[in-house]
């Protein structure tokens, strides 16, 4: 329930944020919400009773923006939790804390100091780094929650690490991804990403 009212509370205001004075692009958010569904079907199974995934938080921001981002993920785990039973009600406010506001703002950020460090000509690294450390934190944050809850059998000492290393790890497939596309991007129409606007 905590998480539920956290996660709420940000993306209301995001919502705010994204649509202030009609700026939001809806067709945007649509399509990267779609795209960020059908990349988020790849699951697989990790050591500790849970699974890796594609999240698509960091490039949701690069893309949209932060707040545009917050939205997109939100939108996509809402379809996935009432039409397809994934994560289910009862975990939705957890999964949006982890996926759309710790992957996305945490990315967001990194991917913007790593422009003020590298340069615009290092975008698709920035991006890199913002997809590979995003889902690492998300990972983590979903790590300490599952250890804590009293309805999984594993501790915290085994959910930190398996969830951290492992997404550390596979996140790299994330920021590959991520820079990939950042980068086809920034080539061919710039004015998509969101710090050309």
């Amino acid at each position: 329930m905590v998480f539920y009212i956290i996660s709420l509370a940000i993306v209301a205001y995001s919502w705010k944020r994204y649509f202030k004075d009609g700026d939001g692009d809806v067709a945007m958010l649509s399509v990267m919400a779609a795209a960020i569904f059908a990349a988020q079907m790849l699951n697989w199974p990790i050591p500790g009773g849970t699974s890796a995934h594609l999240v698509g938080g960091g490039l949701a921001a690069v893309i949209l923006g932060p707040y545009g981002g917050c939205l997109a993920m939100f939108l996509n785990l809402v379809v996935q939790c009432l039409l397809m039973g994934d994560g289910g009600i009862t975990a939705l406010g957890a999964n949006a804390f982890n996926m759309a506001v710790v992957a996305v703002f945490a990315g967001y950020w990194i991917y913007k100091a790593a422009l003020s460090v590298l340069g615009e000509d290092k975008r698709a690294l920035a991006a890199f780094l913002d997809g590979w450390i995003g889902i690492t934190l998300a990972a983590t944050a979903c790590g300490v929650e599952i250890g804590l809850s009293p309805q999984f059998g594993y501790p915290l000492s085994v959910t930190v690490p398996v969830m951290a290393v492992w997404h550390f790890a596979l996140g790299i497939i994330e920021g590959i991804v991520t820079g990939a596309v950042v980068w086809f991007l920034a080539r061919k129409t710039p004015n998509v990403l969101y710090l050309e606007r």
